[in-house]
């Protein structure tokens, strides 16, 4: 049996793979290292994974998280291999390495994820090439649902929206700009607050100026990401995560425009994941 998980900071996915098919599926809590111990790891899997498995004696894991950096790579395996026997390999790994596996197979290309923030690689068909850094909301993670959130409070509040949007806005959510202010500039995971706009976006896409807001952002993270990495010109290039999913249509446009190839699209990567573990 091969054990994978797609771990974020808040959740873990997981799948069970036997004879090359997904069995089971499990959700524990996240297990970022940056923000966890390996104790506090170590006890999550012991409590919350090892309970549900049919054994824990497991031919391979393969285990792609946020924050699985070289430097916190050890103690993910160390908290894994406390609770689990494994046989053969124990691969612990970046999400965006994951990601990639899961949008590009065994083939190389360009990998993107588009959620909450947004990152990118250049992969070679096993393994990632290079990385810029997404920098966050502030700073960058452009086409992300955080910036595209920021981008129409922002035109909200400075009058850019048609008047009509604007009232829908504040007809919908049912703040003041002193709210938003202080919910971004004053509280916790103003990214998170930002990108729960989304689905204002999905619902008034019909908008020009909501349309192109948004393309626009897609637009600038091509040019500020992708354009950096060799071959991005020939290159097919993929994507994961609910934003390039909604956002199909604005997303190939900028594309085309940029000169760019589509590859795959996939919302969840557990199953593109089974699929590339499978073949290998």
């Amino acid at each position: 049996m091969i054990l994978l998980a797609d771990s974020g900071s808040t959740k873990t996915d997981w799948g069970l793979v036997e004879n090359g098919k997904l069995v089971k599926r499990l959700r524990t809590s996240g297990m970022n290292p940056f923000q966890m111990s390996e104790e506090a790891i170590a006890e999550e899997i012991k409590n919350n994974l090892v309970p549900e498995l049919p054994s824990t004696t497991l031919d391979e894991v393969h285990f792609y998280g946020a924050g699985c950096t070289k430097e916190k790579q050890p103690i993910v395996e160390r908290a894994l291999r406390a609770n689990l026997t494994i046989n053969g390999e124990c691969e612990v790994a970046s999400d965006m390495l994951g990601a990639a596996r899961g949008i590009c197979g065994h083939k190389p290309g360009i990998a993107c994820i588009l959620g909450t923030g947004s990152n990118s690689c250049s992969y070679d068909g096993k393994n990632l090439v290079k990385n810029v850094s997404p920098l966050g909301f502030i700073l960058g993670d452009e086409g992300s649902g955080a910036v595209l959130g920021k981008l129409l409070v922002g035109d909200v509040l400075k009058n850019q929206m048609p008047e009509t949007v604007t009232k829908r806005f504040f007809e919908k959510y049912r703040l003041t700009s002193a709210e938003i202010i202080d919910r971004v500039y004053r509280q916790p995971k103003p990214n998170t607050f930002l990108a729960s706009f989304v689905p204002f976006l999905e619902e008034n896409i019909e908008e020009p100026k909501i349309y192109n807001l948004i393309k626009e952002s897609f637009r600038s993270f091509l040019r500020r990401n992708v354009m950096q990495y060799d071959g991005w010109q020939t290159l097919p290039i993929g994507f994961n995560g609910s934003i390039a999913k909604i956002y199909k249509k604005p997303l190939l446009e900028a594309l085309e425009e940029e000169g760019m190839h589509l590859g795959r699209i996939i919302q969840a990567p557990m199953e593109a994941m089974v699929e590339y573990h499978v073949e290998k």
